[in-house]
């Protein structure tokens, strides 16, 4: 176990309903994501994923099992601790969340106002210029195409500048470009701030941009795999080209 490791997991079980309604979710997932690393969670639906992910962003309490994020425990811990570790994380989910009646440059200052430490006064144009929509700060989300509101709701994350980023889904409601335009400006800046990425994902056009791919199924995490190992085992006609690129390294 690494003791300076962003995300550790051991053991975690958890469960939906009580008494005879009672079920099984998770089952003792072990998993440990280290500092700067991407890591893209697959499977089917219901499989679990984005059950880990809100546990992991304290977004759920932890029932069973040990489940640490920089540093904190998070089985028993109260509000307050939940809070302090949810500030420290960036959320980006398949909807983009914006408030419409908020400007790009608004919605974005929303999360810095939110943040107990002061911040650059310029942060929320300066990440929104990094995402492309410098030109778009006074914009209002209905004259954004959905690709410019993902990459709002990335700016949004990123701005606090958080060490880990949980992602869910959020290629499911863009065109390909688009989606393959978000993923990059996603791997490119959280590369840039060092932050940690756990990516829950059924697109298997984006697989490459990770360090490490997880599989969970019935609520069970399967053997992890670099992009090459992946590309070995899977169907070449369900991968995207990307992947035998990155897997073997030529064009």
């Amino acid at each position: 176990m690494d003791a300076d490791a962003p995300i550790t997991i051991r053991g975690l079980n958890h469960y939906f309903g009580q008494g005879q309604l009672k079920k099984q979710a998770l089952f003792n997932i072990d998993l440990e994501i280290q500092r700067g690393e991407i890591v893209i969670m697959t499977g089917p639906s219901g499989s679990g994923k984005t059950t880990v992910l809100t546990l992991v962003g304290g977004l759920r309490g932890v029932q069973e099992g040990s489940l640490k994020v920089l540093g904190q425990e998070l089985c028993g811990a109260n509000e307050k601790q939940l809070i302090q570790t949810r500030r420290n994380i960036g959320f980006i989910f398949q909807a983009h969340n914006l408030l419409n009646s908020l400007t790009v440059r608004q919605n974005v200052q929303m999360t810095l106002d939110l943040q107990e430490n002061s911040v650059d006064e310029q942060a929320e144009a300066n990440i929104l210029t990094a995402v492309g929509l410098g030109e778009r700060l006074d914009y209002y989300p209905e004259n954004l195409s959905g690709g410019q509101k993902q990459r709002v709701a990335i700016a949004r994350a990123l701005v606090t500048r958080p060490q880990v980023i949980l992602a869910d889904e959020p290629t499911a409601a863009l065109d390909s470009k688009s989606g393959r335009d978000v993923v990059q400006l996603l791997q490119n800046l959280a590369k840039e701030q060092g932050c940690t990425i756990l990516l829950v994902t059924h697109d298997n056009r984006i697989l490459d941009i990770a360090d490490r791919i997880i599989n969970m199924e019935d609520g069970k995490l399967g053997g992890s795999d670099t992009v090459a190992g992946y590309v070995a085992t899977h169907d070449p006609k369900s991968l995207d080209r990307r992947m035998f690129i990155e897997s073997t390294g030529t064009a």
